[in-house]
Formats: C-alpha cells, structure tokens, sequence
C-alpha cells in the first residue's frame, strides 16, 4: 500500500460515505480504522429491533465488511486510533495487542458520539443506554424469558456473546423508568410498552421532546398517558437504587411550574430495567493533544468543507461542529442526514473536488406510538438571543379534506421574524403524515423564504392527501395577519 493514503477513522455513516465517495473518484488507497467489529449500521433502528417490528439486528446494517471491501475500501475492524500527530501526518493505532503508526496525506476523523449516563452508575445489571447494535441485543435478551429467548434475531454478526448471555439469564422486568424525554426515550417507551413492561418516564423539563416546542410536548405528553406510560414531567431522578441489579430509582426535586401530579422529593419507584437518555457526547478523544479547535460542546470545528485547523485533517458527522442554516453560527447538531451528506462532500474535497458539507437546520422527526413530531430551525427564545425579533403562531387544521375519512388534527407552530418577515423555524405534531411535512419548512428556511412567499407556495391537493390549505400553508396564512400585532 502507498504511504500517503486517505485514512478515515470511523466505520459507520460519515466515514463510510467518505471512504466510497473517495474511492469512486480517486484512484489513491483509503483505509478505514474502526475500533469495534459493527459497521455501517442503522444507529436510529435500534428502538424498532427492540420493540420486535425489527425481525433481525442484522437487518439494521447498511454495508456488510464484504461490501465494503468490494468497493475497493481497506476496512480495518478492531483497530482503534488513539493519537494523532499532526506533523509526522501519522495515526497512532492499537490492534491485536499491538501498536503502530499510519501514515496519512489526508485525515478524517468521523469517530461519533457516545452516550452520556449522566450521574448515574451504568454499571449495574439492568441498567442501559440505548447506543450501538450489542446494546440493543443485551436489552432484547434482558426483557426476553430466558427459556424463550430466541438468539436467532441476532443473525449472523459479530454479537457480544458474552453480554447476550448474561442479560438473557435473568427474568425479565415487569416495570422500567426512562430517564430523559428526548428523541430515545420516547421511542423506547413504545419500544418497552410494545413488550408489555410498566412505564414511568422522567423529564426535568416541564414538556417532553424540548426542543420540538411547548405544542408537540404538550400532546406527547397527553398521548403517552393515554397509552398507558406514567409521565412524569418537571421531575428528576436522584439516584438508581440496587446491589448488582437495579431495583428501584428515587425521583429528585419537582421542577415543574404546572404539573400537579408528581410527588414530592424522594418517592421510590421500583424498577427492574432503567434506561438512560440523558444525552450524547462527541468522541474527540484521538485528537487530544493536538491543539485542533473545538466549538460547542466539544465538538471537532470544522469550516464549509469539513477542514478542521490542522492542515490535512478533516471530520465529519456526529463529533464536527457545522453551520446552522438560520444563523450562520457555529452549531453541534449530531443527525443521521448530517453526517451522511458531510462525509460524502469531504471524500469529494479529499479527491480533488471542493465540495461544501452544507449548513443545517435541525431538521428532526421522531415517532411516539401513533403520534408524528417534526421540528426545524429555531424557536423564539434562540432567535431572541440570535438577535431576532420572533414572531409565532400555532394553529390546527385538518391533514385531509373534512369528508375524507383518516384524517386528524394536525398542530403546527410557525416562528418568523417580525421585521424581515423571514421563515425561522417550526414543529408538526399529528396522527396522519405530520412528520413528513416538516420538509416544506425545511425547504422554507434553507431557501431563506418569508412567510408570504412560503404561503403562496402551489403545495398539492386532492382529499386523500390534504385539504386545499395544507396545514403548513394555514399556519403561514395566520402568522401573515398578526405579524404586525
């Protein structure tokens, strides 16, 4: 192999995109160091695998290793980059019990992000984070009975073994406590309703999903209750109690400046599973040391083309900084599309072909059992502090012709800003193809549109579909008249 090739470390969604971009375009050898054996997985499927609407964990990946080798890709697994040295234009890796250095003429560092446990002790049986392919195997096997546990759905990958083994030798739960009420605790309270456990999820916050806004919060929340999951919002978790397993979490300080029905500090709610969705972390790790900028959160800080400040290193998806679409300000925003769209323009730039990673809007949607939620761009209180002057309106109008059966209340909750009459963000939330529907604010604000011309936009219409004024449109309409108010 030549000494000067492209050496990405990372072997899931940024990495992989830039080692294939490269090596259509490039004749150059690109070798990609990853320190697990999984590859190329869908990290965002994990709820569905464990709620059973996934047959095989093994259908979760993207790219086998024999796919990736086809493609003309050195893949190393079990190879872990631990320094960087800048200067030498060398990679420090540990593999097989050994150490040595790789050279490299370009470097893209696509390492991820971690789950976070927060203050709590993740070391105790039953207690899970919800991140990578053998965590969701050992909570599969942990709710599975043992004598009924069918290790078929873990097709033919390289399983933790040994951690299936020892979650499948308990009993399974009959109650679990989510900790967080963001994107993975909601869809894992679906997730564990769908294998009949009892719920209690905990939010510090007084409105679940925080950044989808106070309206989508609102009607998670009451649908959650409806399906059964004890809601606890404005309310923290002060400690995980248990020996060697969880037994039981004791519920911290009431937050909450309108939720009656939580009690008061120290109530104990017996447990045998706790899951933890209290955040995520960039793994800059491997660039330690090498005085490589960082920006919010302690991501890598990149520019329009994923370069980071050292000549010849890039990075790219959920551990770079990127360019929020509103503001033009330096923003942390670890999505799946993100991460795929950037490390595809950074293999184009490493191969010869500038290529902007793209700025971001925040564009999400997550699912809570038959509810659809999707938000983008900014809410008030951050376009306040960007220096806007927002101004917001949410309304409800129907998803389909009034006559057409199958349609239901859909909310949305438009923000502008007053003077420029400027798009700046939004949310959905409904029961009948909401989410897909935060694309055309999506398109609104990355073509910087104002609310009128985004009222006028010639959105489809026949009754199985929409009624004459989509709801987005509706929402434009409303916010038009009272901008000035």
């Amino acid at each position: 192999m030549a000494s000067d090739p492209f050496v990405v470390v990372g072997g899931d969604a940024a990495g992989l995109s830039a080692a294939s971009k490269f090596r259509r375009e490039s004749d150059r050898d690109v070798v990609v160091l990853e320190r697990g054996r999984w590859v190329s997985y869908a990290h965002c499927g994990l709820p569905y695998f464990i709620e059973g609407s996934v047959d095989y964990l093994t259908d979760l990946l993207s790219l086998s290793p024999a796919d990736i080798e086809k493609r003309g890709i050195d893949l190393r697994r079990g190879h872990e980059a631990v320094a960087v040295d800048p200067d030498d234009r060398t990679v420090t890796v540990r593999a097989n019990g050994e150490r040595f250095d790789q050279p490299y003429r370009e470097l893209l560092v696509a390492t991820g992000a971690s789950a976070t446990t927060g203050p709590f002790d993740a070391d105790r049986d039953g207690v899970f984070t919800v991140h990578g392919l053998d965590s969701a195997a050992a909570i599969d096997a942990y709710l599975s009975p043992p004598s009924d546990y069918d290790r078929d759905r873990l097709g033919d990958g390289p399983v933790d073994e040994a951690r299936v083994d020892r979650n499948v030798a308990f009993d399974p739960p009959e109650r679990a406590a989510i900790i967080g009420g963001g994107y993975v605790g909601i869809e894992m309270a679906e997730a564990l309703a769908a294998r009949d456990l009892d719920i209690h999820l905990f939010q510090r916050s007084d409105h679940l999903l925080p950044p989808f806004g106070e309206a989508v919060g609102d009607r998670v929340e009451t649908h959650l209750d409806e399906q059964g999951v004890n809601v606890h919002t404005g309310r923290s978790v002060a400690a995980i109690e248990g020996e060697d397993r969880v037994e039981a979490v004791v519920a911290g300080e009431d937050t909450s400046s309108e939720n009656g029905r939580t009690g008061p500090e120290g109530d104990r709610y017996a447990v045998g599973l706790a899951l933890l969705g209290v955040g995520i972390e960039p793994n800059v790790g491997v660039l330690d040391g090498t005085g490589v900028d960082r920006g919010p959160a302690g991501a890598i800080r990149t520019d329009a083309y994923g370069r980071t400040s050292a000549p010849g290193i890039y990075a790219a998806g959920d551990v770079a900084t990127a360019s929020h679409a509103v503001t033009g300000e330096e923003v942390w925003v670890p999505l799946g599309l993100t991460a795929n769209r950037a490390g595809r323009a950074v293999g184009a730039t490493v191969a010869g072909d500038p290529t902007a990673v793209g700025d971001v809007a925040g564009t999400a949607v997550v699912k809570a059992f038959d509810l659809e939620c999707g938000r983008v761009g900014m809410f008030p209180e951050a376009a306040t502090e960007a220096g806007f002057d927002p101004v917001t309106e949410t309304v409800t109008a129907g998803s389909r012709s009034g006559y057409y059966p199958g349609g239901d209340d859909t909310v949305v909750t438009l923000v502008a800003d007053r003077t420029t009459e400027r798009v700046l963000g939004g949310s959905i939330v409904g029961c009948d193809r909401a989410a897909i529907r935060i694309d055309t604010l999506a398109t609104a604000i990355e073509a910087d549109m104002r609310v009128g011309e985004l009222e006028r936009l010639d959105l489809a219409y026949a009754p199985p579909f929409s009624p004459v004024w989509d709801p987005i449109l509706v929402a434009a309409k409303v916010l038009g008249g009272r901008r000035d108010d």
